[in-house]
């Protein structure tokens, strides 16, 4: 199973980018992992966020690969533990899928259409997060479930 994260913004312009490139090699030990950037919509952004929420997800759609789930970002997504995140990709491991293609929205968030046709709409808590940090954070728990699958030592659920 490969796993894919398509995020809005600049590659480069991030403070993260290199935590980000860390944890990303860290997961491809397991499974192949890409981190592929796509443009914000340009023009207009805060004039009509709707248009530009339209063709962001046009973007997604040309970005994905067939036949792999979309999870997508959402804070009014499903809130999970990092061993459930990792039980669900351990499902999604079993049943053969060939990848998955994770999204974090631009600044603007997602299309609400595009978050309606995802497979799973995942939320990293309440609180709304710049993306930058929340494709951090996502990448982290994709690492952190590598080692819960693989009884690393990283993961430390049992201290307290």
């Amino acid at each position: 199973m490969k796993i894919r994260v398509l995020w809005f913004g600049r590659r480069g312009q991030a403070s993260f980018d290199d935590q980000v490139e860390t944890y990303r090699r860290r997961v491809g030990r397991r499974w192949p992992a890409e981190d592929r950037v796509l443009r914000p919509a340009a023009g207009g952004r805060d004039s009509d966020p709707v248009r530009a929420l339209r063709e962001e997800a046009r973007a997604v759609a040309a970005a994905r690969e067939a036949g792999w789930p979309l999870v997508v970002l959402d804070e009014r997504g499903e809130r999970c533990s990092s061993e459930e995140l990792a039980a669900r990709l351990l499902d999604w491991e079993r049943r053969s899928t060939p990848g998955l293609d994770l999204v974090v929205g631009s600044d603007l968030g997602l299309d609400r259409g595009l978050v309606a046709g995802a497979a799973w709409a995942l939320s990293l808590g309440g609180m709304t997060l710049p993306h930058a940090i929340a494709r951090l954070v996502l990448w982290e728990q994709l690492f952190r479930a590598t080692h819960i699958l693989g009884d690393g030592r990283y993961h430390r659920s049992n201290v307290q």
